[in-house]
């Protein structure tokens, strides 16, 4: 089993759901996250009025970038598809599409039936 954590842009969400969803891979930990990359900064990235000092840096820079993060464990032999379909639906070719990271998950346990390994993710 492997853990696929997606940093991705918001209005990027619902069609990201979706994919995974149509592939058969519906459950998902999904949180809403400020970070950066390289760039520091994403001009016309968010589209509300920042008043934030947390946020703002100076004039016209973001200290964060709101986005969104999705963590979810899938079989060893199904990584590389849902890795391709979240590229396929994130990926504009700008700064900010987001990271991927691949993790190597040692069991999974549901807690209501004790299930353990891929039978706990169905």
């Amino acid at each position: 089993m492997k853990e696929i954590i997606a940093i991705i842009r918001p209005n990027k969400m619902t069609q990201t759901k979706d994919v995974l969803n149509a592939l058969g891979f519906p459950a998902m930990t999904a949180q809403r996250v400020m970070g950066r990359g390289k760039q520091k900064a994403i001009i016309g990235e968010v589209s509300f009025d920042i008043q934030n000092e947390t946020l703002l840096k100076e004039e016209g820079t973001m200290r964060y970038i709101p986005k969104r993060l999705i963590s979810l464990i899938v079989p060893d032999e199904d990584v590389s598809l849902i890795v391709e379909a979240i590229m396929r639906v994130n990926q504009t070719g700008q700064n900010g599409d987001g990271k991927l990271f691949v993790c190597p998950i040692d069991e999974a346990v549901r807690v209501r039936t004790n299930e353990r390994g891929t039978k706990a993710l169905v």
